[in-house]
């Protein structure tokens, strides 16, 4: 069954066709990626498909009844509700079932004719039972349990929405998506404000979900992951191929290599025949197979050979040679009033290493990349930069760093090192900044323009040192790839913060792990420091089993091997271990569950009950039943409550 066709869709925007004649169904169980450079439409595409915008051409078709999640790049999020509320009301429904029970309860208490009552008892006990289905399907342990996986505390659960930074308050709206089980998840760029721990976690999501999902993400390993079918906007039309991303670029380049040998075998066709064609012209004798030559020349096929697009493709220009140690840090801490972000990192950062700094976000990554830049000084210990150090930075937030009133090639100008203006506007070139785009003012670029400046700026004056701290938010798949293969040339020494997976798989050499107030230091690839962690995560389990004489029971589930040793992030802790309930805790959470489902089949009864006729006409029995209804919903919250606790409980 298809949930939404697409038939013959065009869209244009702001005079620019981006499609045209797109035919597009989304199955039941579709995982589909979108790729495409930045402006080419892909945005554009999941919120024709969400509703929130009309195509120029075509139409839409959805299923009766389908439910769409659809989560946009930016968006305005308003406090006034708290994070558990937030996830618990983002399901239709749930809020006018409890303002109709309040409404019934209130008109019950005020009712005084037998007939009324005996209905709006009736209607009580059916909202009820609704809610208690609600509940069942939508609970708030669900909430929560998705909630901790993408990062939040149980601190945070009853903080205002008003409370969270931009970043985290996309992370609840994410969470809220996911809770509500729509039958269609259209996701752009989720990944932008999650960590690794975070994205592993969504990962696993995904992959166990039933329901169809369109992604949008410049991360080619979480892509590969989790897409079947690739949608791509191409500068001639939108293709589809089955498939992963790399399968689809190795279709993509084994038919751009079709076309270039068909194109080229035509030509020759072409030439023979025109050379036929001028020799035997004028000979009356070779007429009629010169009018066959021209007849066959006009029917041979027109072959077009896609355009290449502009794309980054660069090197970092050599560095000046820097001392061995490159940076060497001495106790170092930092604190913001009183939270300690992190003390005591005694480390050296050695010429040549490629450094990623890893960790759950407000672990301290970026404040540990200021203070190796010296743009913050530590609260404890010293930061200090070796012999002929000269820094290249790059910010998380690259338009903070730009003069919003200056032109692209004043800002670059203004932060380069070299008198040859030519330089300048080669590195600009490298950017695809050509003609008039070098005067556009910083102001009314994109994110992605911003990002392409900021490297602009390094391209000029890199440094033998480059810190960099989220460099491929604003860049698309493609451009996140060619910054990877520049950094993998570079010369000098990098140390970077990035939750893209294929990127830190790329380049990093080293791990430091940001979490509980230290840093952990790996020598190795992300991959191998992911699986070193869940061997540790398993050496644990086997020992707790051991400890337990091999009683049963499992690991809460794990986001991620990459968030510290030992530490099991799914679950919800930030920066501490979690270990393996003990048989005693096993068998007191089993007996919560137990006690919970006994109370909840004897309210579903008692529902049944109240809403009989029969049962309101006798008063006695009404009350009791009503009084024990009431008495058991306080049992089963607290009892609920209480397993939560033994749940999070290490």
């Amino acid at each position: 069954m298809s949930l939404v066709v697409l038939e013959q869709v065009g869209l244009e925007f702001g005079g620019r066709r981006l499609c045209a004649g797109l035919d597009l169904r989304i199955g039941e169980s579709d995982r589909i990626g979108v790729v495409g450079r930045n402006g080419a439409g892909k945005s554009s595409l999941l919120k024709i498909i969400a509703g929130a915008m009309e195509p120029s051409t075509g139409r839409v078709r959805r299923a009766r009844g389908l439910r769409i999640g659809y989560l946009p790049q930016e968006l305005e999020v308003q406090g006034g509700r708290t994070l558990r509320a937030s996830v618990l009301h983002s399901v239709p429904g749930r809020r006018e079932i409890e303002r109709e029970l309040e409404v019934v309860e209130e008109d019950l208490a005020a009712a005084t004719e037998e007939d009324e009552q005996m209905e709006l008892s009736g209607r009580l006990a059916d909202l009820h039972e609704s809610l208690a289905h609600f509940d069942a399907r939508w609970s708030a342990h669900e909430a929560e349990r998705i909630l901790l996986g993408l990062g939040f505390s149980e601190s945070d659960f009853d903080r205002d929405l008003s409370e969270l930074s931009g970043g985290w308050r996309m992370r609840a709206v994410l969470a809220g998506l996911l809770f509500q089980q729509p039958d269609l998840l259209l996701l752009d760029e989720p990944t932008n404000h999650l960590d690794v721990p975070s994205m592993t976690w969504l990962a696993g999501f995904l992959a166990r979900r039933r329901g169809a999902f369109l992604l949008i993400c410049h991360d080619r390993e979480f892509l590969d992951e989790q897409v079947r079918r690739v949608v791509a906007f191409e500068a001639e039309a939108v293709r589809q191929v089955d498939g992963n991303y790399t399968e689809y670029c190795r279709a993509r380049a084994e038919e751009l290599k079709v076309l270039e040998r068909r194109a080229a075998n035509l030509a020759r066709e072409r030439e023979a025949a025109e050379r036929f064609i001028r020799r035997f012209r004028a000979q009356a004798s070779k007429a009629r197979a010169v009018q066959s030559r021209i007849k066959a020349l006009e029917r041979l096929d027109e072959i077009e050979i896609p355009q290449a697009q502009a794309t980054l493709a660069f090197r970092f220009p050599p560095c000046k040679r820097a001392g061995n140690d490159v940076v060497r840090l001495e106790g170092v801490g930092h604190r913001y009033g009183d939270h300690l972000v992190f003390s005591g990192v005694d480390t050296v950062v050695r010429r040549g290493e490629r450094i990623a700094v890893v960790g759950a976000n407000g672990n301290g990554k970026t404040t540990l990349l200021k203070i190796l830049a010296g743009r913050l000084a530590p609260s404890e210990g010293t930061a200090r930069l070796g012999h002929n150090v000269t820094v290249g930075y790059y910010a998380q937030h690259v338009g903070d760093e730009l003069d919003r009133r200056a032109t692209v090639f004043e800002e670059v100008w203004r932060c380069s090192e070299v008198e040859d203006v030519s330089r300048v506007r080669a590195a600009l070139g490298t950017m695809l900044f050509s003609g008039d785009d070098v005067d556009k003012v910083i102001a009314v670029l994109s994110g992605g323009e911003k990002a392409r400046v900021a490297l602009a700026r390094l391209l000029v004056s890199p440094g033998n040192l480059l810190l960099m701290d989220e460099p491929t938010n604003h860049l698309d798949l493609e451009s996140a790839e060619a910054l990877s293969a520049a950094l993998d040339t570079f010369d000098g020494t990098l140390v970077f913060v990035s939750h893209n997976r294929s990127f830190v798989n790329r380049l990093a050499t080293r791990i430091w792990d940001v979490s509980g107030g230290r840093v952990e230091e790996f020598p190795g690839t992300l991959a191998e420091y992911m699986d070193h962690c869940q061997r540790v995560e398993r050496d644990g389990a086997a020992a707790c089993e051991q400890q337990d004489g091999g009683a049963g029971g499992e690991f809460v589930e794990n986001a991620s091997g990459a968030g510290g040793k030992a530490r099991a992030r799914g679950a919800g802790t930030t920066g501490r271990s979690r270990r393996r309930p003990h048989g005693r805790q096993r068998a007191r959470i089993a007996e919560l569950e137990e006690r919970i489902a006994t109370l909840e089949r004897a309210q579903a009864e008692r529902g049944r009950e109240l809403s009989k006729p029969e049962t309101y006409a006798d008063q006695a029995r009404y009350g009791e039943l009503l009084s024990a209804y009431q008495a058991d919903a306080a049992k089963i919250e607290e009892l609920m409550a209480r397993w939560e606790r033994a749940q999070s409980e290490e």
